[in-house]
């Protein structure tokens, strides 16, 4: 395929990938806090071994979390994810409701920019390489649809109506520097997306009553970056003639994080009071009370911070444990001005390879994966919410290698088990989520050929 080819079929790509993402994504009462409800940009890989981040790279997957690890790819990585989540969410009144929802969760595209096999055919060994990487993935979800009545004493029962949907994306593109284990990179991006907020009023048994509709739209944009490093302690030992040469078994340390970031909204308000004797939104069945088309305003997203530790035997195992953390406390947005809270994460997870290279047997080929996460939301500390809301689970998945045209390329799927809230939140919610992430990988992109 030609480079032009490449490009047309990235651009149409990312044109359909945006209109799915824009679908409804199911019923989540504590998205209508903040700008939603966070949505993890990992790829399938990395969720299932607890969402290990800071320390983690790999020859044929990105990791967008840390930018550092564009550097040690070897070939160009194309990957996308489509999850599907199952929540049981609990009242404090014992009511339950099961919800169902998917999207795809991410697109990313890395790429050295000098291909490896150049290297081995002109013999070689450069210390020093450039790495790319281009993303694309939401940030936040909004979504949901809530009813409640209240009996008013010799008036009415009055029935309220929340309905939200929408979200926030992440368009980034990313640059990395690796200087023999030492790398360095940092993702530089846009921020935008759109949430619409809706209530409704309405009086049950009032004949010929008005219903209160009130919509809320709120458009978001900004400019977002995030740097990080990587460095790979190696173990050596000496060989026959006494020179020092790795084992394969190595430490890796990493570290990223960004300040906190401003952005622009724009906002639009327009309340209305409907009759619904009259068949349709006439004029005689609306009485419009409030309209503003457009009112400019600006808000700022937190800094975050992650550190890891991993120790790997590559092309074997790997065990890892990361630490992020996120300052929401400053979190401002004048158009919907909340109160947040700092919140943490803590994940330990790694990856096991029985016979990287076996010929045999497919089993032992297959990286077999498992972690577990705890963390604080920063939604929660005020009004109905007496704690702050925690997310907590394990999970575990596969990576299975596919060999295409005598290149590797992957399927990894991760399933996560959690739960969501605390004992004395009004809502809580336990949820099973399955994550399948394809990873095509191609080790031609800017190969010298030549011709003898």
């Amino acid at each position: 395929m030609s480079i032009k080819n490449r490009l047309v079929a990235v651009c149409c790509m990312v044109c359909f990938t945006i209109t799915l993402f824009a679908q409804p994504k199911g019923n989540s009462p504590y998205s209508r806090l903040g700008l939603g409800d966070l949505v993890s940009p990992l790829s399938a890989a990395q969720l299932s071994m607890g969402g290990l981040t800071a320390a983690y790279h790999d020859a044929y997957h990105s990791n967008i979390a840390n930018p550092a690890s564009y550097g040690y790819l070897r070939s160009t990585s194309f990957q996308i994810g489509l999850n599907a989540r199952y929540g049981n969410i609990s009242t404090s009144e014992n009511e339950e409701l099961g919800v169902w929802n998917g999207n795809i969760s991410y697109m990313y595209l890395g790429f050295p920019m000098r291909n490896p096999l150049n290297e081995v055919l002109d013999k070689i060994d450069h210390d020093l390489f450039w790495s790319m990487g281009i993303s694309l993935t939401p940030y936040s979800q909004v979504g949901y649809d809530i009813a409640t009545q209240n009996s008013i004493e010799n008036i009415d029962t009055v029935s309220y109506s929340y309905q939200g949907e929408g979200g926030t994306y992440k368009l980034l593109w990313g640059n990395s520097v690796r200087y023999k284990r030492l790398s360095a990179g940092i993702n530089m991006g846009y921020l935008f997306g759109k949430i619409i907020n809706n209530r409704s009023i309405d009086f049950l048994s009032i004949d010929a009553a008005y219903q209160d509709i009130l919509e809320d739209e709120i458009r978001v944009n900004g400019f977002v970056w995030n740097a990080g490093v990587q460095y790979d302690y190696v173990f050596k030992k000496p060989n026959e003639k006494g020179e020092m040469v790795p084992t394969g078994t190595m430490i890796n340390v990493g570290l990223y994080g960004n300040s906190s970031t401003k952005f622009k909204t724009n906002s639009s308000q327009f309340y209305r009071r409907y009759n619904p004797t009259y068949s349709s939104f006439s004029s005689a069945a609306v009485d419009t009370i409030l309209n503003v088309p457009s009112v400019s305003g600006e808000g700022i997203l937190p800094s975050e911070i992650g550190i890891g530790i991993s120790f790997k035997k590559a092309y074997h195992y790997m065990i890892g444990i990361d630490y992020k953390a996120a300052g929401w406390s400053k979190y401002e947005n004048s158009a919907k001005p909340e109160n947040l809270l700092n919140a943490y994460k803590v994940s330990i997870g790694g990856e096991y390879i029985p016979d990287f290279d076996s010929y045999n047997s497919y089993l032992k080929k297959i990286r077999y994966r498992a972690g577990a996460f705890f963390g604080t939301d920063p939604r929660g500390g005020g009004g109905d919410l007496n704690e702050q809301l925690t997310d907590m689970g394990i999970t575990f998945g596969f990576g299975l290698p596919i060999i295409l045209k005598q290149q590797a390329s992957f399927v990894n799927i991760a399933f996560e088990i959690g739960k969501f809230g605390t004992d004395a939140s009004t809502l809580t919610e336990n949820y099973f989520k399955t994550t399948v992430g394809f990873t095509l990988n191609n080790n031609q992109w800017f190969y010298k050929r030549k011709f003898n």
